[in-house]
């Protein structure tokens, strides 16, 4: 496998000394990410180098810095921190997480609630993940009196869940735009509760990528510096 590899990036060295940007692209990223930030990116760099084909890897964050270690990914979106040495990360989002209810529910009239409030209510956590292990860490002292009545999967799954009333949850701020603006969840603000999801671009520091690699990581991080404006007036 490894050796198919490098036969395949020697092939791809020789293709990039061309002035066509093309080839394959490996690129890792989690489901959310996926659904939520990349559609418009990826667009925008099939218009740019409509010869380049993507294959996307989706998987947990740490599975994802192994693919990328390993050279079997090229690049990755993952979320931050990572700690590995081998690995150059440039910052490109940070998104609130916030706690979501249902329009049907009485508390979608308040803006504001207290984390001894939210422990209060039928829980939804995601199953695994970055924001299972924020929520495990939050509601510690309350462990002895919460109800998580649901672990589920996926966003999609629990924003489906919360906007039928069948519980609550929290939720990174973006993921949840579609259905605020569609008037089925409301987003509510905890009080002394402060939390973010950060995600980072990585690939390997030693390894010489393929040009439509690294046109891709330059349409990511001009599209989201053309995002930090608005993200920051909303923040």
């Amino acid at each position: 496998e490894k050796l198919l590899r490098l036969r395949d990036e020697s092939i791809q060295v020789v293709a990039d000394r061309g002035n066509v940007v093309q080839g394959p692209v490996v690129f890792g990223a989690n489901e959310a990410t996926c659904l939520y930030l990349l559609p418009d990116i990826f667009a925008e760099f099939q218009r740019r180098y409509p010869l380049v084909h993507i294959s996307i890897y989706r998987n947990f964050s740490h599975k994802i810095l192994q693919r990328v270690e390993d050279g079997s990914v090229d690049v990755g979106i993952v979320t931050l921190p990572i700690k590995s040495p081998n690995l150059k990360m440039h910052h490109i989002y940070r998104d609130r997480l916030r706690f979501m209810v249902s329009t049907k529910n009485p508390l979608a009239h308040r803006s504001k609630i207290t984390l001894a409030e939210v422990a209060e209510q039928p829980l939804i956590f995601p199953r695994t993940g970055f924001t299972r292990q924020v929520l495990d860490k939050l509601f510690r002292p309350y462990r002895a009196r919460i109800h998580v009545t649901m672990e589920l999967p996926s966003i999609g799954m629990i924003k489906r869940f919360v906007a039928a009333d069948a519980g609550v949850s929290f939720i990174s701020e973006s993921f949840a735009k579609d259905y605020v603006k569609a008037g089925e969840v409301k987003l509510l603000t905890v009080e002394g509760v402060d939390l973010w999801r950060e995600l980072g671009l990585v690939y390997r520091r030693d390894r010489s990528l393929p040009r439509a690699a690294q046109a891709l990581i330059g349409i990511i991080r001009e599209h989201r510096k053309a995002a930090e404006p608005a993200e920051a007036a909303a923040s």
